[in-house]
């Protein structure tokens, strides 16, 4: 087992550091731990890494699971990854916000970073949640949904009907923020009387 130093060293050089801006951002200073139930492999010419088997990337507040991962480089030094899911156990992320007690979480049948792009996608079976305090605040569900990083937009996407979701729609719940829930109801504004006609009496 000589080779796990090296391919320690490896992944810290091609795992892609997913730190969106509302991410954790203590998070992109922390050690990277990979955990996988089968061996994996580095293939140095072609700059991609794989594992298999109940695969478990940490770092910091963030955690990847998923079946199988595969990472890589691209000629112009961009990192893409695709996390895959089994069956009746799709792969999964989480990440706690910075600065505020939420975190997000999402899962699908597959879970890609493009590193050129500055996306997160879930596709096949997607659902993204925001927890605030433990509890779900927001949840958005589709058949693919895309945060674009740069811009600060989710983007959901229907898809076929399903067993899970016969009509193939999209789904979101959004909950009002806090600080909008508890502000005190302003006092209706006062009504204006009548203006009298010419002429008539006060």
């Amino acid at each position: 087992m000589r080779s796990r130093p090296l391919l320690a060293l490896l992944l810290a050089c091609t795992l892609p550091a997913v730190a969106p801006a509302w991410a954790e951002r203590a998070d992109r200073n922390k050690p990277m731990v990979v955990e996988a139930d089968q061996p994996g492999t580095v293939d140095l010419q072609r700059q991609v890494v794989v594992f298999n088997g109940n695969v478990v990337i940490s770092q910091g507040t963030m955690v990847l699971r998923a079946e199988r991962v595969e990472m890589r480089e691209t000629a112009d030094g961009y990192r893409v990854a695709s996390a895959t899911g089994a069956a009746g156990r799709p792969a999964s992320w989480r990440q706690r916000r910075d600065g505020v007690d939420e975190t997000m979480e999402g899962v699908a049948d597959r879970i890609e970073y493009d590193g050129r792009a500055d996306t997160l996608r879930l596709v096949g079976n997607g659902a993204v949640r925001r927890l605030r305090g433990g509890v779900v605040a927001d949840e958005i569900t589709g058949a693919a949904i895309t945060w674009d990083n740069a811009a600060e937009v989710f983007k959901v996407e229907g898809g076929a009907a399903t067993a899970t979701n016969p009509t193939g729609r999209v789904r979101a719940v959004l909950s009002p923020r806090p600080e909008a829930a508890s502000a005190p109801v302003a006092a209706p504004a006062p009504s204006l009387a009548p203006s009298r006609r010419l002429g008539e009496r006060p």
